[in-house]
């Protein structure tokens, strides 16, 4: 039997998700949570066997916490699901640990196939997103550019930015400039649209 922990912080899709694989006779779903730190939680308390994980939640996001998974639960098995098949997602959680990648638009049988592949210590990606990521490449962005234009969400201030990433004014403006050029982009809202679309931040 294999177990399976389900992380999504949208409940509805969290009860789908578990009630199709309970209804399979070689899957069941021993836990259901909805957040990274719950999971990291219910993994030190039982680990299962694979942990189905959302990318984008509230506090530790799904790609966080699967680097921590894989850390310190590194027999337990990844498997990334998520309305957002982008490209730069797919190649930070294989990065982070994880050894699949679907998308939750995909057929029932298709997700269900790749819980007991992950299982079999295979893996598993959504082709056509694996097609995507390696016509696009890896990130241009280093990690300090990916925090300044994180920073700058919601149309805050290079300065209010800088307070936070305790870096100076002057400095902040110089990441964000090279932000928008690695990403052809005219402004630091167009740049930080384009990294989020691509899966970059």
């Amino acid at each position: 039997m294999i177990e399976v922990l389900v992380v999504d912080d949208q409940a509805l899709v969290r009860g789908a998700l578990a009630a199709m694989l309970d209804l399979e006779r070689d899957i069941t779903v021993v836990g259901q949570v909805g957040s990274g730190e719950d999971a990291l939680a219910a993994v030190a308390q039982r680990p299962p066997d694979v942990v189905l994980l959302d990318v984008q939640m509230q506090g530790l996001d799904g790609l966080a916490t699967a680097e921590r998974l894989h850390r310190d639960h590194p027999s337990c098995r990844i498997l990334i699901c998520t309305t957002f098949g982008r490209p730069g997602y797919l190649a930070r959680a294989m990065t982070a640990g994880a050894a699949g990648f679907v998308v939750k638009d995909a057929p029932p049988e298709q997700l269900v196939d790749a819980v007991r592949r992950v299982h079999q210590g295979l893996r598993v990606v959504d082709p056509g997103l694996a097609a995507e990521s390696l016509t696009m490449g890896a990130s241009p962005l280093s990690e300090r550019e990916r925090d300044v234009l994180r920073a700058v969400a919601d149309g805050r201030t290079a300065a209010a930015a800088a307070a936070d990433l305790h870096l100076t004014e002057g400095t902040v403006r110089n990441y964000l400039s090279s932000a928008i050029g690695k990403t052809g982009a005219r402004t630091r809202g167009e740049a930080l649209r384009i990294a989020e679309e691509r899966g970059w931040l």
